[in-house]
C-alpha cells in the first residue's frame, strides 16, 4: 500500500470514529444542557412551549445528522417497519413496565417514606393539552436520544452491546434526577433498564416509543 493510500485509510478510519462519537455526545448530552432550567416549577407557559420546541428541533437535528452527515438511513437508528408482532410486544411491554413502576411507587416508596407528590402536582397543574404534547414528545425524543441513536452507535464504536446499554441507561437515569430528586433513580433506572433491554431485543424504535407512551400516558393523562 502506498503512503497516500495509507494516509487516506487513516483519515477514513478517524472520520468513521469521530462522526458517530460526536453524534453520541449530541444525543446523550441534550438533556444535560442548561435549557432544562426553563421548566422549573414556576416556569410559565411560554417557557414550557419554548422548551418543547427546542427538544423537537434537537431531535430533528439528530435525524438530519444521520442522513446528511453520516449519510446513513434512519433504519440505522431503529426506524424499521412495525409489524403486528412488534406492535403487540410494544403494548405488552408498556403494560408490564407500568406495573413494575406502579409497584415501586405504591409499595416501595411509601415503605421508605419517599414521595413524588410535589413533582406530580406541578405536572398536573399544566393544561391537559400541554401534558399530551409533553407525553408524545417524551416518547419520541427520549427513545431517539437515549436509545435508538446512542445504543446503535456506541455498540459500533465499542463492539459491545453491554457497554452501549449500560452507558445509555445510566445517562437516562441520571438526567431524570434534576427534576424528580435522587429517589427517582429507582423509577428512572427501572424504566430505563427495561426500555433499553426492549430496544436491544427488538431493534425497533417504534416499539420503544409505543411502550414509552403507554407508561407516561397512564401516569399523566389518565
Amino acid at each position: 500500500m502506498s503512503v497516500e493510500a495509507r494516509a487516506f485509510a487513516v483519515r477514513r478510519n478517524w472520520r468513521n470514529w469521530l462522526i458517530p462519537a460526536v453524534g453520541v455526545l449530541l444525543a446523550l448530552g441534550f438533556f444535560s444542557l442548561p435549557v432544562g432550567s426553563w421548566i422549573h416549577d414556576e416556569a410559565g407557559l411560554v417557557n414550557r412551549l419554548g422548551y418543547e420546541l427546542i427538544v423537537w428541533a434537537w431531535v430533528a437535528g439528530v435525524m438530519l445528522y444521520v442522513v446528511r452527515v453520516e449519510r446513513r438511513p434512519l433504519s440505522s437508528i431503529g426506524f424499521r417497519a412495525l409489524g403486528l408482532k412488534d406492535g403487540i410486544i410494544a403494548i405488552v411491554a408498556g403494560i408490564l413496565i407500568l406495573a413494575g413502576l406502579a409497584l415501586m411507587l405504591l409499595v416501595v416508596f411509601p415503605a421508605l417514606h419517599w414521595s413524588e407528590r410535589s413533582q406530580i402536582a406541578s405536572i398536573s397543574r399544566l393544561p391537559y393539552w400541554l401534558n399530551v404534547l409533553i407525553v408524545v414528545r417524551a416518547a419520541v425524543s427520549e427513545e431517539i436520544l437515549f436509545r435508538g441513536y446512542p445504543i446503535e452507535r456506541l455498540e459500533e464504536l465499542t463492539g459491545s452491546r453491554a457497554v452501549s446499554g449500560v452507558v445509555t441507561c445510566a445517562v437516562f437515569t441520571l438526567d431524570h434526577i434534576s427534576f424528580w430528586g435522587w429517589h427517582h433513580i429507582f423509577i428512572a433506572g427501572l424504566a430505563g433498564a427495561a426500555l433499553t433491554i426492549l430496544y436491544l431485543w427488538r431493534r425497533n424504535i417504534w416499539v420503544n416509543m409505543i411502550a414509552h407512551f403507554i407508561i407516561d400516558a397512564s401516569a399523566f393523562l389518565a
